[in-house]
């Protein structure tokens, strides 16, 4: 079972205070680069996976998806999303990804937002989506870019120069990696992009777009942190297409 530290009181607390969890998906600095991957949405079937507070989901419908299944692990995280969502043709479920099963060819769409680092075996969940999208359907998400996942420290250092510098140890050793972020001992997954790409190639996936999200100069300027963005990418974005099996 994956780690549930959303349903941790401490860390829900200080999660719910991010810019993202009080602004939406205006409060996400990649939602523009995310946008233009998303297929057109009129009509779709979606899953929404590790969906939170239900942004995305209630967006897609105001695109008009024919409905979206959130599923997330935490119970807190689904809580709040129901308490938010009104529309009859989104559901929420809560379902740890490391075992979830969807039916065979029910979605049009698998998307999913800074969720897939916490799954241990990646590639069984590649398979179940490609299992669960129709031919040609598409899969859209985000993790956190495998050089970020691969930092020694959460925080910048500085070199010899006094320039800032991200640290980055053991890119290849693939595996557990632990952080401090609102508690200790957050667990997530590093993979290299390698491991990946390969895997959705291997499952059947055709790649469509790769994107390592850079802030914009007007981004920049409204929140001047997100300059960090220039020196290492923090997430990596990625477009998958059903290409047979």
């Amino acid at each position: 079972m994956a780690q549930n530290i959303y349903d941790n009181a401490d860390f829900f607390a200080g999660y719910s205070r991010l810019p993202r969890q009080v602004h939406g998906l205006d409060g996400a600095p990649e939602w523009p680069a995310i946008r233009k991957m998303l297929p057109p949405l009129r009509g779709k079937r979606v899953a929404d996976m590790g969906c939170g507070f239900g942004w995305a989901s209630r967006w897609m419908r105001e695109q008009g998806a024919a409905s979206v299944l959130g599923v997330d692990l935490s119970r807190n995280m689904i809580a709040r999303a129901e308490a938010d969502t009104t529309d009859a043709a989104i559901r929420y479920r809560v379902a740890d990804l490391e075992t979830l099963e969807l039916p065979q060819a029910a979605f049009d769409l698998v998307y999913s937002a800074l969720t897939f680092h916490y799954i241990k075996d990646f590639s069984r969940l590649v398979r179940m989506i490609h299992s669960g999208l129709v031919e040609g359907g598409d899969l859209v998400f985000t993790i956190e870019h495998p050089t970020f996942m691969a930092a020694a420290h959460p925080h910048w250092i500085a070199d010899e120069d006094g320039r800032k510098t991200w640290p980055v140890n053991g890119y290849s050793v693939e595996g557990e990696r632990r952080t401090d972020w609102f508690v200790k001992g957050v667990l997530k997954y590093h993979r290299t992009m390698a491991t990946t790409l390969n895997t959705l190639i291997g499952a059947g996936f055709a790649l469509h777009r790769v994107d390592e999200f850079a802030p914009t100069r007007a981004q920049i300027e409204a929140m001047p942190e997100l300059a960090q963005e220039l020196e290492r990418p923090m997430m990596l974005l990625v477009s998958a297409r059903k290409s047979g099996t």
